[in-house]
């Protein structure tokens, strides 16, 4: 039975009744809650909105980040700055519940907050904390920053998610009959489910496994004596986790462990399913990795009034009402930079978290080429950067530093900080096209550019994650072809940057500035092919469909 003050506020679905437990280590709920750094989380809000629209019964299991992920500041010549602010949340529930787990054989205290679903109209959210007095300096710090650098830190985070987890649900008494790890993060769950009656199969039927990334950082290796030592395996001999992960050597991959583990897993895009089996083909016992492309919450994401101007085929009121957004996006853009952006002026926009394979300069790589487009006055251009880099990736850090730099030459340039959920709706609704340049096989979903479309942006992209499930070139988006990826990086590089200058001048900017409505068609076909295939909804209902069933 559910703990009395924590059962689902609404009917369940009878075709949603299996009860899960969803483990994710961020989730973007909304822009007050700062519980996420990017994509994943936002992807896990979604989730979280739709099984709530959708009467599904389902609970989220996550952790409370004291100082969330970061706040993206800027130092005086308007470079980047980190910066780690404690958060305070009147709107969470003290639930009242503590719970002990066990981190490098030291007990911890665990305090569990609540998010009522009627706050941001989301499936039951129990957060976790362990930043209370009963604790030691060390233990405290477990929670504070989300994706924490050091590795000791990280490790106890995965505890504390997936062996935390697992008690306070065991204690507010709803017991799931599927466990989803949304990444390998909580992969602690698995062990501490593995160890209270030592049943491989009966683990396997409850565990199911969402792998994000085809990119090798993000599918960490840890020394397995190291994870031992932690706890991250409860208390079974390592022997025995090695028997049942099969782990042979020193080395333990998380997401080799969760594939073994788990009795379905999937891949968040249906490209992204071929790289994944590609990828782990080979390896034994591992079980079937299909996909379930990711989507993103419609109704969060869209403006609700240019939905309408599209139900109603007001074209000219569709076209009025992207240029308001735009005065709203340029409001940010002037007070961020100082620069008065101008809404007849085709804007591109590149937003999302940087990191090398994503490409956030690729369009600046020629210099003559760029400095001629943004020089163009017959077809002028905007664009804007934004987005967010791991705090201690200093490679990417000075991608967005060199940048705001360039900027600084270009009066239609500008690159903004505080790339969150409230400035990321603000770029897909006031953009005109949505760049995307990750290098193929590379992106496993990239949600972002589905919720642009909601807004009337074009995606302009390579064919990668999600996009080949949605785009049609020059009808509801433009495609950079595939470059040949048996030539190096850095011939592939080029190949989809000449193609890149190629679109953008022969068919973007013409069609923009000459053919307006052929671009409003191009805007509508978008936003109708959307949705509702790319929002959560179908997502949640097909996680119940193919994982849960």
């Amino acid at each position: 039975m559910f703990m009395e003050g924590f059962q689902h506020p609404y009917e369940i679905n009878p075709a949603f009744q299996t009860r899960v437990a969803y483990f994710c280590m961020e989730f973007g709920i909304d822009q007050a809650l700062k519980t996420f750094s990017g994509g994943l989380g936002y992807l896990a809000g979604s989730h979280m909105r739709s099984a709530f629209d959708l009467g599904q019964n389902l609970v989220g299991i996550s952790i409370l980040w004291k100082f969330g992920y970061y706040d993206q500041h800027r130092h005086q010549d308007q470079s980047m700055e980190v910066l780690f602010m404690e958060r305070f949340y009147n709107f969470l529930q003290d639930t009242g519940i503590q719970l002990d787990i066990s981190v490098d054989r030291h007990p911890v205290k665990v305090k569990v907050w609540y998010l009522d679903p009627h706050v941001f109209n989301t499936a039951p959210i129990f957060f976790l904390s362990t930043d209370i007095p009963e604790n030691d300096h060390l233990a405290r710090t477990i929670c504070h920053r989300l994706y924490d650098s050091q590795t000791s830190a990280k490790i106890a985070q995965y505890i504390l998610l997936g062996q935390g987890g697992m008690k306070l649900l065991n204690t507010i008494g709803f017991h799931p009959e599927k466990i989803h790890l949304n990444e390998a993060h909580a992969l602690p769950a698995a062990f501490y489910i593995y160890y209270q009656d030592k049943n491989l199969e009966a683990l396997r039927h409850k565990l199911v496994f969402t792998t994000h990334t085809p990119v090798p950082a993000g599918n960490e290796q840890h020394d397995i004596q190291f994870l031992k030592k932690m706890g991250f395996f409860h208390d079974s001999p390592l022997e025995e986790i090695r028997q049942i992960t099969k782990v042979e050597g020193n080395s333990f991959n998380l997401t080799l462990g969760a594939l073994r583990l788990a009795g379905k897993a999937n891949a968040v895009s249906e490209i992204h399913g071929h790289v994944a089996r590609d990828m782990w083909d080979g390896f034994e016992d591992i079980c079937h990795i299909d996909h379930i492309t990711n989507s993103q919450h419609a109704g969060y994401w869209t403006d609700q009034a240019m939905l309408q101007k599209l139900e109603a085929e007001d074209n000219e009121g569709l076209r009025h009402r992207k240029m308001e957004m735009k005065r709203e996006l340029f409001k940010e853009v002037a007070d961020q930079t100082g620069k008065i952006f101008d809404e007849k002026v085709l804007t591109i926009v590149w937003a999302r978290r940087f990191a090398p394979y994503k490409r956030a300069d690729l369009i600046t790589w020629q210099e003559e080429t760029f400095e001629r487009l943004m020089k163009d006055d017959r077809y002028p251009l905007q664009i804007i950067w934004a987005g967010k880099p791991y705090p201690l990736d200093y490679g990417a850090i000075n991608v967005f530093n060199t940048l705001v730099q360039l900027s600084k030459k270009h009066p239609r340039c500008a690159v903004l900080v505080g790339y969150e959920l409230e400035l990321s709706k603000k770029l897909k609704q006031g953009s005109d096209v949505w760049l995307n340049t990750p290098r193929i096989t590379r992106e496993a979903s990239g949600t972002s550019g589905m919720t642009a479309a909601m807004n009337g942006s074009i995606n302009f992209s390579t064919n990668d994650g999600w996009i080949p499930e949605f785009a049609k070139h020059l009808e509801n988006a433009f495609i950079i072809p595939p470059a040949n990826l048996d030539q190096p990086m850095e011939g592939q590089d080029l190949e989809d940057l000449i193609n890149l200058y190629d679109i953008l001048q022969n068919n973007i900017l013409p069609m923009y500035y000459d053919h307006p409505q052929q671009w409003t068609q191009m805007v509508k076909n978008s936003m109708r092919d959307v949705v509702p295939a790319f929002d959560s909804n179908r997502m949640a209902t097909e996680y119940y469909q193919k994982l849960y069933s």
